[in-house]
């Protein structure tokens, strides 16, 4: 079994030969790695890149960590804000290098000085405040254990009574963080009663960064990315959040009409949110439908605004009376004009053509409104441009069986504009959607070979009179 030491027996031995040896860090470093490697330790768990103050020998991290306490401490919650600034900054520098110096900064209690000073009765100065939270963030990144119930009340307590934009950013990404990754800091959040009438309140600003803050707060509430965890609760919380703020997220576009980034920020956190039939409806209702096809006319060169729209309309076709008001609205030659112009990119392309396949699902007025627009050699071309991509082979297979399934007689246009050969390669190229290709190839009405995957077996046979 390998040796193995701690990190403070490393950065001692560093240290010395520092102080001790007058060597240089870099040197001291060097020598501290070959001494414990000629003794066969493992050094795996050590971060051997810690900054280090060459007059002391400690690692900077250390070195403010003990000096924050110290100051707080020695004089009693007066400290001087200039230095308990830059003793925070050395923090927030320290911890971007990577995950292991968070992770130190947070044994080294940084995190739980952090929480404890924020959770403070007295008012602190505001950029100490500000230097806390973006410290607070710098910690959490990527290590959201460390969130606890402290944490979230002390975040909502300061969320509360914030006016301060760059406060109130920085707030709701402390949130944010601690919601990627972690199934049980998510479900803390949301059983908390007043997480909600905390946050509501923000949907009413004005300042983009701060509306744009709470809705990626809103979708990461709403993530199923813990492996740890078998069955997450994203549903129930995407549920819970519609309820309370669905409308008020959808009559935002309006009023930020003229922010690209911010519409299409809104639209992804309206189509995250819609995940049940009458939230379409409340979507439609609010104004949110109408909106979309203008943004896609105002602009249609913005990959952003477009690729979010295309997603927005897949989920309000959830609703069969919201997918047949899409089609009445006029969004068939605005969807084909935009996969049209950007047939090129593979990410837009895979999002309009699931969108495409949505809105013609068991709709024929659907699927003759999309046809007439001459959608079908542009969704032939857009495979052949991308033939590599499985994603957009299988959207662009499931567009043309919804669309000739129930309409016969178009499929003769799709086989003159070539689609069978196209279909047939990708079968080739990807026989993993072999069953979504083979789909369109039978309702198109070409030969195609289906396999029987399971047939039964009896001894006893029952004639057919």
């Amino acid at each position: 079994m390998a040796k193995v030491i701690t990190q403070e027996t490393f950065d001692e031995v560093v240290k010395e030969n520092i102080v001790e040896f007058s060597m240089s860090i870099e040197e001291a470093r060097e020598e501290t790695i070959k001494q414990f490697e000629a003794q066969g330790i493992h050094l795996g768990n050590i971060i051997k890149d810690l900054n280090v103050n060459p007059s002391t020998g400690v690692p900077l991290l250390n070195e403010s960590v003990d000096e924050l306490k110290r100051l707080v401490e020695s004089k009693e919650g007066s400290a001087d804000p200039q230095q308990v600034c830059q003793h925070l900054a050395v923090i927030i520098e320290e911890c971007k290098q990577s995950v292991p110096h968070r992770v130190l900064a947070a044994k080294l209690g940084a995190y739980e000085f952090i929480v404890k000073q924020l959770n403070r009765d007295d008012t602190l100065d505001g950029e100490v405040l500000l230097k806390l939270l973006i410290a607070a963030n710098a910690i959490i990144n990527k290590q959201p254990d460390v969130f606890s119930h402290e944490s979230l009340a002390v975040a909502l307590k300061h969320l509360k009574s914030c006016s301060d934009v760059k406060v109130a950013c920085e707030l709701l990404k402390w949130l944010q963080k601690a919601c990627i990754l972690h199934e049980m800091n998510r479900q803390m959040i949301m059983e908390e009663n007043l997480t909600i009438p905390t946050l509501k309140p923000f949907l009413v600003r004005t300042e983009p960064e701060v509306i744009r803050n709470t809705c990626a707060l809103f979708r990461y509430l709403i993530l199923d990315d813990d492996i740890r965890v078998e069955f997450g609760k994203a549903h129930e919380h995407a549920r819970s959040l519609a309820a309370e703020t669905l409308t008020e997220i959808t009559q935002l576009l309006t009023k930020f009409k003229s922010d690209p980034d911010t519409i299409s920020d809104l639209m992804l956190t309206i189509a995250s949110l819609t995940v049940r039939n009458e939230f379409c409806q409340t979507v439609e209702e609010a104004g949110g439908l109408k909106f979309i096809l203008d943004a896609m006319v105002e602009f249609p060169e913005s990959m952003k605004i477009i690729r979010e729209a295309c997603k927005l309309l897949k989920a309000l076709a959830g609703n069969d009376t919201v997918k047949q008001n899409i089609i009445q609205c006029g969004a068939a030659p605005l969807l084909e004009s935009a996969l049209n112009r950007h047939k090129d990119n593979e990410t837009f392309a895979r999002h309009a053509l699931a969108c495409i396949s949505t809105l013609a699902l068991r709709d024929p007025g659907n699927s003759k409104a999309l046809f007439e627009t001459g959608i079908s050699e542009t969704i032939i071309q857009t495979m052949k441009i991308h033939p590599t991509s499985k994603i957009i082979q299988r959207n662009g297979s499931w567009a043309v069986r919804n669309m000739v399934s129930r309409s016969r007689d178009q499929c003769d246009t799709f086989v003159a504009q070539g689609i069978e050969d196209v279909l047939n390669q990708a079968l080739t190229d990807h026989p993993s959607i072999a069953h979504d290709v083979k789909s369109a190839l039978r309702d198109l009405g070409c030969k195609v070979q289906l396999n029987e995957e399971w047939k039964a077996t009896s001894e006893i046979q029952i004639k057919n009179e």
